[in-house]
């Protein structure tokens, strides 16, 4: 009777973990120079400030002022200060969509930051996949949906 007891308390754990709420609340990149990072996303991505902590940590979302970023309740990204600039690790930590890929490509190269790989249609997905690297080292992707 031990196991059967047990095997029901696995399954309503697994189950409440199930029922339970979890969502992206940021995503962090590191960087040596936090502001010269700073001014990169807020001027390839659009991004405003919403808290900062010291010269160690700030944090970024969307929006097109200040207040509308702080009132996004979207996962926002962090940038924490590291000894230095790592170029080594090949995944990328950030994913964005975008719905004009060509122009944030353009908005990113002018910022400092540089493509990868060039943007590329998935298969058949219709999906265009563009891979980039930021001044700092930090690897992202973007995403833009086929146009309906």
């Amino acid at each position: 009777m031990g196991l059967g007891v047990g095997i029901c308390a696995a399954l309503l754990a697994a189950a409440s973990a199930q029922a339970a709420t979890v969502t992206l609340n940021s995503a962090r990149v590191g960087a040596a120079d936090v502001a010269a990072l700073e001014k990169f996303y807020e001027t390839a991505f659009g991004m405003q400030e919403v808290q900062r902590i010291g010269a160690q940590e700030v944090m970024l979302n969307f929006g097109k002022s200040v207040a509308a970023a702080k009132a996004n309740r979207a996962a926002q990204i962090v940038i924490m200060k590291r000894a230095a600039d790592d170029q080594t690790d090949s995944i990328a930590h950030l994913i964005f969509n975008v719905t004009n890929m060509k122009a944030t490509v353009a908005a990113i190269t002018a910022a400092g930051g540089k493509m990868e790989r060039e943007p590329f249609v998935f298969g058949n997905s219709g999906i265009t996949i563009g891979l980039g690297v930021d001044p700092a080292g930090n690897h992202f992707e973007m995403l833009q949906q086929p146009k309906h």
